[in-house]
């Protein structure tokens, strides 16, 4: 057996552990994120959260996201604001700024002055390739700025209508009348399992209440329905304000707590604005042959 140390964090019920792999090197494994992530035998989370050390000199550190079935993923907004936490605990970073290298590029995260923290999300991006997404075959209509795509749903017993978008991870967004009554679990799914998403989809689904408030549920990739999820609220916004339903800045409802989501549109950085906790630390007794 081996002793692991962990943090176990959470930003707006959205809850992950973290390991530090800059004091603690530890060998990741598939076998080993489900024992961590697992809630009856292990410690619980939606994702495992690992801070490496920078891997060039003068790059910033690295962080990287394992879903609960332990898929190794792109992005986690919710995350990223509790990584950041996290390493201006340990004195890995200086000042309100912190940034962090991930599979898909670059991200900065920085403390306000309320006690939240800010993820900058980067440029939403819209482009099928990008997603990745194909099309073909698919009902679509313009509105506003962006595309709206249809697939029948039969065990739901209804047409989807949904945009699609990438925050470094690839999302679908479907703008509901209810979030509470909306079967969700039969929706996301069938599109996760959408030949039209090689790489399977988040799934978000937003009542809006007005142009600056929003309720929403996401349906993730690997762990299901979450509490929050950081990227799926940022898509949400993103689609939101390309079909002209929000402003500049919303708040959002989610079913752990409050996110808000700040986007000047096209062309310009989306802002992820929320709490990043720590609920608690502690030692787990790891069996030797789930280490990588």
């Amino acid at each position: 057996m081996t002793a692991i140390h962990f943090t176990k964090m959470q930003g707006a019920g959205n809850d992950f552990v973290v390991l530090d792999a800059i004091d603690e090197p530890v060998r990741i494994s598939t076998p080993l994120v489900r024992f961590l992530a697992d809630r009856r035998f292990g410690i619980g989370a939606d994702q495992l959260l690992l801070i490496e050390p920078a891997q060039k000199e003068g790059e910033p550190l690295r962080y990287r996201i394992f879903n609960s079935d332990g898929d190794e993923v792109e992005q986690c907004g919710n995350g990223a604001r509790c990584v950041g936490r996290f390493a201006l605990a340990r004195g890995y970073a200086e000042g309100n700024a912190i940034p962090f290298v991930t599979m898909k590029g670059r991200i900065c995260v920085r403390a306000e002055a309320d006690g939240r923290m800010v993820a900058d999300m980067g440029q939403p991006r819209f482009a099928c390739e990008e997603i990745p997404f194909n099309p073909e075959g698919l009902a679509s209509r313009t509105e506003g700025r962006i595309t709206l795509y249809t697939l029948p749903c039969p065990a739901a017993g209804c047409d989807v209508e949904f945009s699609v978008a990438s925050m470094g991870n690839p999302h679908a967004t479907v703008f509901v009348e209810n979030v509470d009554t909306t079967p969700i679990e039969v929706i996301g799914p069938f599109l996760q399992q959408s030949a039209c998403f090689p790489e399977s989809v988040n799934v978000g689904f937003v009542e809006r209440l007005s142009a600056t408030h929003a309720r929403i549920r996401v349906w993730e990739r690997g762990p299901g329905e979450t509490l929050a999820c950081g990227t799926g609220t940022s898509a949400a916004m993103a689609a939101g304000v390309m079909r002209g339903l929000f402003e500049n800045r919303v708040e959002f409802d989610a079913r752990g707590g409050d996110l808000a989501c700040a986007w000047a549109g096209p062309g310009s950085s989306l802002d992820l604005i929320g709490p990043a906790e720590v609920v608690f630390t502690g030692t787990i007794e790891v069996p030797d042959e789930l280490l990588g």
